[in-house]
């Protein structure tokens, strides 16, 4: 897993760490013992102390003596190095669970090779070398389990660090934190008018934990503000992955890519950019007015922004190898991000969204790029209707949730399954407005005229004999009754 970083930079960090006592748990030197099995073992150990202390990186270091931290220089070349037919790195990786970052970087100290590993800290569960989770206790490598307290203050960091306060890049100079992130935009973004000083802007950026001050000197770059205002977000690469993909399809099939684009800076400072490429690759229909042709969004606009947001606010960031993905066909729009969702996804409408991302969804609300809590989905549904579109399918894929929008048919060719969940979330946009659903109501949401009402009664009892809504009052007269969800 390769990475470049400046050769300056990387001797600094390699002076720094010989600068730290002998015994550091979430530091190891070594001279030339490179057996890849201990190496798979020390990414285990390490990784989880990283955690434990606090740190965003560990660090195993070739070619420095560990006794008294002077530089003898190494043979170790990791680049080529194999097991069996396997480079070293690539076996290192598929041996890990859960997957996490590690970089190799050579670097010149005192005109010897020092060879550095950089090891990403774990993050939701203790990482595992070939099935077992090690840790470090002093300068040693245990097994996690043989110490029960330590494993179980590893969970403890677990449950309360959120992806948002972990580190995107550390002790960062103040020119170079504002080289990184879009600050003006910020700024912009809250109505505020640019400092006129880097300190003012600096210290406001901590103050909505985009940014704090590392003890060690400099400022680390958290990962809400790197998400979030990265300029390029290939600078932080625990990030590069999680930028946005929108791919147009050829069809209704995955077959031939028109287009791709992946998106490179960080969400907040690049949304409406997004929204408007989104906007400019969808499918439009032709209406012939009086005198005019003008061209339709064929999905609403306010749904497709707000369904975006959702997919960049709620994903699991701890998913690794996935970000949020938008895939536009002829016949439908699909909006993918990582994470299993936390709420049941037939309450999406009447539920207010738990997120993982406190931080960012409140932030992101504070930027008017997404709706207040918990009237978003229904917003989605009500624009739905407007449009006269199927209503949308809610889906979990493995390790994913998503969204599919689909193109506008006519009701007679509609799916039972389309039909059914229209008349669902029709019930529920209904029941959050404390409302219900009648025949007359749902006629109005699928533009049919009161004389087919009858048709509209086959579908109302479609939905209820699968069990997605209910009458509201059994004993009611048919011309009377009113319909709730199955679950109001």
């Amino acid at each position: 897993m390769s990475s470049e970083r400046p050769a300056d930079y990387l001797a600094s960090l390699v002076r720094e760490l010989r600068a730290l006592p002998r015994e550091t748990e979430w530091v190891e030197f070594k001279v030339n013992n490179a057996e890849p099995q201990a190496i798979g073992e020390y990414i285990s150990a390490l990784a989880n102390t990283a955690a434990l202390v606090g740190k965003a990186f560990a660090y195993l270091v070739w070619g420095v003596r560990d006794e008294d931290h002077a530089v003898l220089g190494t043979s170790f070349d990791p680049q080529a190095v194999r097991v069996g037919n396997e480079e070293l790195e690539s076996w290192l990786l598929r041996l890990l669970e859960p997957k996490i970052d590690f970089h190799f970087f050579h670097v010149v100290v005192e005109g010897r090779t020092v060879v550095l590993l950089e090891i990403q800290r774990a993050a939701r569960h203790p990482v595992a070398f070939q099935g077992k989770e090690y840790i470090r206790v002093g300068s040693y490598k245990k097994k996690l389990k043989d110490f029960p307290e330590k494993e179980r203050t590893l969970w403890r960091v677990f449950d309360r660090t959120p992806f948002e306060e972990g580190i995107a890049a550390e002790r960062t100079p103040a020119g170079d934190v504002l080289r990184l992130l879009d600050y003006p935009t910020y700024f912009e973004l809250l109505e505020r008018p640019l400092p006129a000083d880097h300190s003012t802007v600096l210290s406001t950026l901590a103050e909505d934990r985009l940014i704090r001050r590392n003890e060690a000197g400099g400022w680390d770059i958290t990962n809400l503000g790197a998400i979030l205002f990265a300029r390029r977000l290939t600078d932080f690469r625990t990030l590069s992955r999680k930028a946005v993909r929108v791919i147009q399809y050829s069809g209704t099939s995955r077959v031939r890519t028109l287009k791709e684009q992946v998106g490179t800076k960080g969400y907040a400072c690049s949304f409406e950019e997004l929204i408007a490429y989104i906007n400019g690759v969808l499918p439009a229909n032709e209406v012939i007015g009086k005198a005019l042709r003008k061209s339709v969004p064929m999905y609403p606009e306010p749904a497709v922004r707000e369904l975006v947001a959702n997919a960049l606010i709620h994903q699991d960031f701890f998913v690794t190898g996935a970000g949020p993905m938008v895939e536009i066909f002829d016949n439908r729009v699909e909006i993918t991000n990582p994470g299993r969702p936390l709420v049941d996804t037939h309450r999406f409408v009447d539920t207010p969204p738990r997120s993982r991302n406190e931080a960012l969804a409140s932030l992101m609300r504070r930027f008017r790029i997404c709706e207040e809590r918990g009237s978003g989905i229904d917003k989605v549904i009500s624009q739905i209707e407007l449009f006269q579109l199927p209503a949308p399918s809610f889906e979990v894929p493995v390790e994913s949730t998503r969204v599919v929008l689909l193109a506008h048919r006519p009701l007679a060719q509609m799916s039972q399954a389309d039909r059914v969940r229209s008349c669902y979330l029709h019930a529920c946009l209904k029941w959050v407005m404390r409302d219900y659903l009648t025949n007359a109501s749902l006629r109005e949401r699928f533009g049919v005229e009161e004389k087919n009402k009858a048709t509209i009664s086959r579908y109302i009892r479609e939905a209820v004999e699968n069990g997605m809504i209910k009458p509201f009052d059994e004993g009611a007269s048919r011309k009377l009754m009113k319909y709730v969800p199955y679950w109001a």
